[in-house]
């Protein structure tokens, strides 16, 4: 049974995959604090300070604070704003990915265009031109 594991453990669909969910959670950091940090702050600048991730609506009248975390604390919220970050994190993950899988997939048809036609050889070439002459007669 160990050896079974070890097997299924070690192939490369297996290992490939580990290597992908790693680093999709560190990029996913990255996109994270770009949206956290940069994008969302400029969008708030441009609509006069505001920022989205604090913006949340009381759902119980227990619920004074104005800030997010404060207000969790006294009772039921709805984070809007919180969700608008996530929903624009998720936006451009998806962007960043569509243009990786894009661009693999573009690498990848070139290399099989590469590979379905090999270079004539002079004999070939040769047999070709007779072709074409005695097809034009």
């Amino acid at each position: 049974m160990l050896e079974e594991f070890k097997k299924f453990a070690l192939r490369g669909n297996v290992v490939d995959l580990a290597v992908g969910v790693i680093i999709g959670a560190a990029f996913g950091a990255i996109v994270t604090s770009l949206v956290s940090d940069v994008i969302m702050p400029v969008v708030g600048a441009l609509s006069g300070g505001l920022d989205f991730s604090n913006y949340f609506i009381p759902l119980s009248k227990n619920v004074t604070a104005t800030a997010l975390a404060d207000a969790k604390k006294q009772g039921a919220v709805l984070a809007w704003g919180n969700f608008l970050t996530l929903t624009i994190n998720f936006i451009i993950i998806a962007f960043i990915l569509f243009l990786i899988i894009r661009g693999m997939n573009k690498l990848i048809h070139k290399e099989k265009e590469a590979e379905k036609t090999p270079a004539l050889s002079k004999q070939e070439q040769l047999l070709t031109e007779i072709r074409d002459l005695l097809k034009s007669r």
